[in-house]
C-alpha cells in the first residue's frame, strides 16, 4: 500500500484557506523540494518492501542459499566476472531475502558468485531484497537458472535431487515448475544425481555433456562390475588434469571397453572331439553356464554312443564328483 505524503491533507483542505495559501506560497520555494523528497522517500519505501529497489549490502552479512544450484566453481568464469565487475561495476543486481533465522542478515536467492566477487574486491554488492518463503525461493532460483543456457546438466540434476529431498509435494510439481521440465527428464535427472559422489566429483560440471550422455553413464554404472573400473579410471595419474568434458569421455570410453571385453570373454567357446579309430565325432560348445555335446556319425554309432552316455550319466556324475573332491597329491 503506497504511503501518503504527510502534507497532502494540508494541501487539499478547503476548510482553512489562509493556511492553504501559505503552504502554496512556501511550496514555490525551498519547501517544494522538501515535499518532493518526502514523496520520493515514501515511494522508495514501498518499492523496497515489494523488492523493486536496488540497495547496496556488505557481502559479510549475506549468506548462501539453503539450496544450491551450482556445486562446481569454474575458476575461469569467476576470474572473467571479477575483471568485468572491477572495470565496469556490477550491472546486474543479485536477489536476496531477509534471513529466515538470523535478524540483520540476508540469504542469497541467486547471485552467489557476484557476492564472492564483491567480497574479493572489497566492495558492497548491489542487491534486490524481497521477502519470500522457502518454496518461492526455490521456484525463483530454479526459474532464473532455466532462463540461462550455460547451466550444466549435472548441476541441474543435483539441484533437482536436493529439491526432491525437501519434499514440498508428493508429485514433484514444485521441481517440475522450478526447472521447467517434464517427468521423463526429471526421472533421468534424479538417476544421474544418484551416481556415486566420488564419480560426480571427479568428473566435475562437464558443461558440454548433455542429458542423454549422462544417462548413458548412469546405465553403464548400473553394472556392479563397472564400479571397480570407474574407481581405477578416476584414480589414474593425469585424470584430474584433463578438462571436465574430457574426463567424462575417458571414463565412458573405458567402461564401454571393459564391458566389451567381458562379453568377448564370456561368449561361447567351441571345440571338437574325434576318438582314435572311431567313426563318429562330437562338437562341444561351452559358455559360463552351459555345456553342449553334439555327437554325429555316418552310421548309427552316434545314436548308440549317445544312448550309452545317457544310461550311464549317474555313474559318470558320481565319478566326476568323487574325483573333483579328492585332494590332489603334491608332485
Amino acid at each position: 500500500m503506497a504511503r501518503k505524503n504527510p502534507f497532502a491533507n494540508i494541501l487539499d483542505s478547503d476548510e482553512r484557506p489562509v493556511e492553504r495559501s501559505i503552504v502554496e506560497y512556501a511550496a514555490r520555494g525551498a519547501s517544494r523540494s522538501i515535499l518532493s523528497t518526502l514523496d520520493e522517500m515514501a515511494s522508495r519505501a514501498d518499492k523496497l518492501a515489494s523488492g523493486e529497489t536496488i540497495v547496496e549490502l556488505e557481502p559479510d552479512i549475506v549468506d548462501v542459499s539453503f539450496v544450491r544450484d551450482r556445486r562446481a566453481d569454474n575458476e575461469q568464469e569467476f576470474s572473467e566476472l571479477l575483471e568485468a565487475i572491477r572495470e565496469n561495476g556490477q550491472n546486474s543486481p543479485i536477489l536476496v531475502r531477509p534471513h529466515p533465522k538470523t535478524t540483520g542478515r540476508y540469504m542469497v536467492v541467486f547471485g552467489h558468485r557476484r557476492v564472492q566477487v564483491a567480497k574479493a574486491l572489497g566492495r558492497k554488492v548491489r542487491a534486490v531484497i524481497k521477502q519470500m518463503e522457502d518454496r518461492e525461493h526455490v521456484l525463483t532460483l530454479g526459474q532464473e537458472n532455466s532462463a540461462r543456457a550455460n547451466v550444466p546438466f549435472v548441476e541441474r540434476a543435483l539441484f533437482a535431487a536436493d529439491l526432491a529431498r525437501l519434499r514440498y509435494d508428493e508429485d514433484n510439481a514444485t521441481i517440475l515448475k522450478a526447472l521447467s521440465i517434464d517427468r521423463t527428464t526429471l526421472s533421468k535427472m534424479l538417476s544421474v544425481a544418484a551416481l556415486p559422489a566420488d564419480i560426480l566429483e571427479a568428473i566435475g560440471e562437464a558443461k558440454g555433456i548433455g542429458r542423454d550422455r549422462w544417462y548413458e553413464l548412469k546405465l553403464l554404472m548400473d553394472k556392479p562390475s563397472n564400479h571397480d573400473v570407474a574407481s581405477e579410471v578416476i584414480s589414474e595419474a593425469g585424470f584430474s588434469a584433463l578438462p571436465s568434458d574430457a574426463r567424462f569421455d575417458l571414463l565412458v570410453r573405458r567402461l564401454k571397453s571393459a564391458s566389451s571385453r567381458r562379453r568377448t570373454q564370456s561368449g561361447p567357446q567351441k571345440r571338437s572331439w574325434t576318438p582314435k579309430g572311431g567313426s563318429l565325432s562330437a562338437d562341444i560348445t561351452t559358455d559360463a553356464k552351459r555345456f553342449t555335446l553334439a555327437i554325429k556319425a555316418k552310421s548309427s554309432e552316434a545314436r548308440a554312443f549317445g544312448d550309452y552316455l545317457s544310461e550311464n550319466l549317474d555313474r559318470l556324475y558320481e565319478a566326476f564328483r568323487r574325483d573333483s573332491t579328492q585332494p590332489r597329491e603334491e608332485p
